[in-house]
């Protein structure tokens, strides 16, 4: 195997096909000719229309809803780039599903994302480059090197612009004890202060905001997490500060799964705005529903830049700050 290769080529499944075209556009390239689809019998089937013996091959695709066919697309493709002889494989994973299935929480659990960083591992990826992992420590899952780029660096600036100099009335608010980290992060950047919301969850899905950590009346506040999924925890909290006597809320995540009743719940929370990156693909009539409240920022141009350091064999950790 080769260590360096010759070109950087992008290939991309069915998960995030813009994104991919995004990230070869900031690099000057086309997107790779192949085709992912599916036989009569649900199969993955996969085409690869150009010679890439010893390129530089970057896959892009998350493995969003739906996670099993995004999965074995990406799985799948690399197999046929392996086989192909390409030089070096970076498996491009803006969002890594099964992420939260990282831990036994009781008996006879499997650890699912262990399980799919073998998988990946195993149809030919060298490296992976991947986006606010659920939790950071998955990158010790995979027995081959992982760039771990954050969301932060590219939510907070749209605040700062948002909000100008004058911020001495906006406060920084974690949902939950989980994501203290990421907010208070997010808060440094901005010279906030941090506030942060106590909850329990009894079960699955379902959470319970029993009191706020700091002082938020009359205070704009942004709720910042790393995902937005039934988006549950998120509209509780901001419940909870409203009625603390929070003047606006604001949230933003880097990862809008928006599954189940997501939506709804947002559109019809206090919610002011929700601030996406776009990893995951969020079909037009989910936008057209939230009615205006949701924006979307590109990570097209840093994950361009992390892959041609990648290929350039040169640190990523700059663009981390």
């Amino acid at each position: 195997m080769n260590l360096h290769g010759k070109d950087i080529r992008i290939f991309t499944g069915n998960s995030n096909p813009a994104v991919a075209a995004k990230i070869a556009e900031c690099l000057g390239l086309a997107v790779g000719k192949s085709d992912v689809v599916k036989f009569s019998d649900g199969e993955t089937s996969v085409s690869i229309h150009e010679s890439i013996r010893g390129s530089d091959v970057f896959v892009v695709q998350s493995t969003s809803n739906p996670v099993n066919d995004h999965l074995m697309e990406l799985l799948i493709t690399m197999d046929a780039l392996k086989r192909a002889s390409a030089g070096r494989i970076t498996a491009v994973i803006p969002y890594f599903g099964y992420a939260r299935q990282d831990r036994k929480s009781k008996a006879r659990d499997p650890i699912s994302a262990k399980l799919v960083a073998d998988l990946i591992t195993t149809a030919g990826a060298d490296r992976v480059l991947t986006m606010d992992l659920h939790a950071p420590q998955l990158q010790g899952f995979f027995n081959i090197p992982v760039d771990h780029l954050l969301g932060v660096p590219l939510l907070a600036p749209y605040f700062e612009q948002k909000f100008g100099h004058d911020r001495d009335d906006v406060i920084v608010v974690s949902p939950d004890l989980g994501s203290v980290t990421r907010a208070r992060n997010f808060a440094e950047r901005l010279e906030l202060p941090l506030a942060i919301v106590d909850k329990r969850r009894p079960r699955a899905n379902v959470s319970k905001v029993m009191n706020i950590i700091g002082e938020v009346e009359g205070k704009k506040v942004i709720l910042v997490d790393d995902m937005i999924d039934t988006a549950g925890t998120l509209c509780g909290a901001a419940a909870a500060l409203k009625n603390a006597g929070a003047a606006e809320i604001y949230t933003c995540a880097t990862h809008g799964v928006l599954s189940g009743p997501a939506v709804e719940r947002i559109r019809d929370s206090d919610i002011k705005e929700v601030v996406l990156l776009d990893t995951i693909a969020i079909p037009q009539e989910k936008i057209d529903a939230l009615d205006g409240k949701l924006t979307l920022l590109p990570i097209a141009p840093v994950f361009a830049e992390a892959i041609e350091r990648v290929y350039e064999d040169k640190p990523v950790s700059v663009l981390f700050k």
